[in-house]
Parts: C-alpha cells; sequence; structure tokens
C-alpha cells in the first residue's frame, strides 16, 4: 500500500487579540527544550509560521492521530512562551510579515521583491510513495484536471489584510504570484520532467528545484509525488480527507498509466481557469467538471472524484473514511465557509481568529 505524509504550515497567534506573531524562532527553541532531538517542526518563510511533517503512513487513521499529535504539540510549545496556532491559511487580521532569518530566504526576498512581502500563506502538501520517476510523472500528468478539486475542498483563506477577498481559497491567489507555481503541461517522461526542472534551474529566475512549485510535483527528497495545491485545512479530519483522496489520486493515475490509458490533454489555460474556478467558489458554487471542463455543481464534481478513484478507495480500505470524512465535511462546510459563518455570527475577526485556534486542536 502507498505510504502518505503530510506537512502543514500553521499561523502563529496571539491568543487574545488573533494578530499574528513573529515567535517561530522561540516556539522552535521552546521545543528544542522540551523535546531535545525533535525534527518535526521547522521554521518556514515567516517567523509568524511554524512547519510540521508527519511521518509516511500506510493507515489513514494513524496518518490522523499523528497530524492531530502534531498540532497539540505545537499548541503546547507555543503556549509556553504565549502564543496560539491556528490552522488558517492566510491571516484574517492585518499584518506585517516578519522575513525569517535564512540566506535562502533573504534571497527570495532580493530576487522577487513584494511578490515575497505578500507569502504569509500557509499550505497543507501531501506526499504519496511511487515506485519509479516514471511512474512519479505519469501520474503529474493524470492528476493536473483533478487537482483543483482537492483545492475546493481544502479552501481555507477567505480574509486578507483584514477584508473579505471574495475567494474561497485566496492563498492559491497569492502563491501563483511565483514565477514557477501552478499546472503544467504534460511531460511524458522522466526524462522530460527532469529537463524541465533543469532548464528553470538553469535560467537564474529560481534558486534551486526546490523552488519548483508546481501543483503536482516530484519531491527533491523522498520517493514521492508532492500535491501541493491544499489550503492548510481549518479541522484534521479535513486533512486526512485531502489525504486519502491524493493517495487514491496517485493509485488510480498508476494504474491508467499502466494499463495505457492517456493522460487527459486538458491544456495549462484550461487548468489555471479550473485552479481559479475552485479558488474563487469553493464548495459554494458551480466547478468545472475535470473531464469536460464545464461547469458543474461543486457537490456533483466532488462525487465524481470519488466515483473516478473509487476502486482505488476499496483497496486501500479508505472507502468508508472518505465518505463519513466527506459528509461531516458538506454537512458543516469547509474552512472557508465555517470562517464566513464565525463573522456572521460575531462581526469580529478576532473573536473567529480565536474559534479557528479551537477547530485547529480539534475542539
Amino acid at each position: 500500500m502507498r505510504t502518505v505524509g503530510v506537512e502543514e504550515e500553521l499561523l502563529l497567534v496571539d491568543p487574545d487579540s488573533g494578530e499574528p506573531m513573529a515567535v517561530s524562532a522561540a516556539v522552535l527553541a521552546r521545543a528544542s527544550h522540551d523535546d531535545p532531538g525533535q525534527a518535526v517542526f521547522e521554521k518556514e518563510l515567516y517567523g509568524q509560521m511554524l512547519e510540521f511533517a508527519t511521518h509516511p503512513q500506510s493507515q489513514m487513521a494513524d496518518l490522523g492521530a499523528e497530524i492531530v499529535r502534531c498540532r497539540k504539540e505545537a499548541a503546547r510549545y507555543a503556549g509556553g512562551i504565549g502564543c496560539a496556532v491556528a490552522a488558517l491559511a492566510t491571516s484574517p487580521l492585518p499584518v506585517s510579515p516578519s522575513l525569517s532569518v535564512n540566506e535562502r530566504y533573504q534571497w527570495m526576498a532580493e530576487q522577487f521583491a513584494m511578490a515575497v512581502q505578500e507569502q504569509l500563506v500557509c499550505g497543507c502538501h501531501v506526499h504519496v510513495s511511487v515506485e519509479s520517476d516514471e511512474e512519479a510523472v505519469a501520474v503529474v500528468d493524470r492528476l493536473r484536471p483533478w487537482l483543483a478539486v482537492l483545492g475546493a475542498l481544502s479552501a481555507n483563506s477567505p480574509f486578507w489584510q483584514g477584508r473579505d477577498t471574495g475567494y474561497a481559497a485566496y492563498r492559491t491567489r497569492v502563491w501563483q504570484r511565483w514565477p514557477s507555481a501552478g499546472p503544467t503541461e504534460l511531460f511524458g517522461s522522466a526524462e522530460r520532467y527532469h529537463q524541465s526542472v533543469t532548464d528553470m534551474v538553469a535560467s537564474g529566475v529560481i534558486l534551486d528545484e526546490g523552488m519548483v512549485y508546481f501543483d503536482a510535483r516530484l519531491s527533491a527528497v523522498y520517493p514521492t509525488v508532492e500535491i501541493r495545491v491544499a489550503d492548510v485545512c481549518l479541522r484534521a479530519e479535513t486533512a486526512v480527507l485531502v489525504a486519502a483522496l491524493a493517495r487514491g489520486l496517485v493509485e488510480t493515475a498508476a494504474r491508467d498509466w499502466r494499463a495505457g490509458v492517456p493522460p487527459p490533454d486538458h491544456g495549462v489555460s484550461l487548468l489555471r481557469l479550473a485552479g481559479w474556478q475552485a479558488a474563487k467558489a469553493g464548495l459554494e458554487r458551480d466547478l468545472l467538471d475535470p473531464v469536460t471542463m464545464r461547469p458543474r455543481p461543486a457537490v456533483e464534481v466532488v462525487r465524481s472524484l470519488v466515483e473516478h478513484i473509487g476502486d482505488a478507495l476499496d483497496a486501500s480500505g479508505d472507502a468508508a473514511l472518505v465518505e463519513a470524512a466527506l459528509a461531516g465535511l458538506l454537512r458543516r462546510g469547509n474552512g472557508a465557509q465555517e470562517q464566513r459563518q464565525c463573522m456572521k455570527h460575531t462581526g469580529s475577526l478576532r473573536d473567529l481568529v480565536v474559534e479557528c485556534v479551537g477547530h485547529t486542536q480539534g475542539d
């Protein structure tokens, strides 16, 4: 069975005001003091962010338990210095991001200027194991039209700098400012994929392979396909749902490749439109159907995704989990819907952040 790992980026916030706090260095120092040798938590581009990565897991129940544990540990370390963590993909409250001290980040700030200053965003990256680079590229080619659906399910960034953006996942619109981000053309082979990455680095526009921010890419470190379209999810169970769907997509794509089924040949321009529509609509309006690239109600598109990967979900034992998690998500709404509902009831972005701190830990 394919293993799955998840990376989550969390926002560090003041537990009273809800405002982001640039204290990641202090949180990491507290983590090292409390648990010497820990290698789960890392700093990110900005001091208001904290990242963790799970171990590869075969069972979704184990993955979910680890995500919950890591979130609670992050909250404990942050609480030790008077801070809290929130699984929010953007800060609802106004913030002036503080760049982390790092030569790489400094290079990025000089190279990309204003685009870097507006990148205080938190994502969820899902790693799914693959057997070879050839299989990985075949998977990446076949995943492309379905990734926007994962973005709609995970949407959790409706607010930006104190304002409602009108988007469900505004993080993705900010992320697209990177010149190497977004959907990809069909590669067809591992050789062509690696040559494309080599050419991008050789251009001098990006620093190295780690800055190839494709929606789905071959990991430079692990034998995995890394799917990078999701907002960090407000609730841990949504992160597990996204991970289970991602594994199902990878397995289905690999089976199609082995069976000689060609990948859908949608152009990058259409894939960009699908991603934009998912970011704008979330689950509340039409998405673009991954097969036809025509508008269709979001719930129907989500059901098409589950049907598309049904055999893979049955084989992994994830079908019941996906159905239950999806029913819960559709009943209460994704993170963007929950944030807007809270804002409607309280009228306060501060109260919204405080409530989301609780949801981050499962309250």
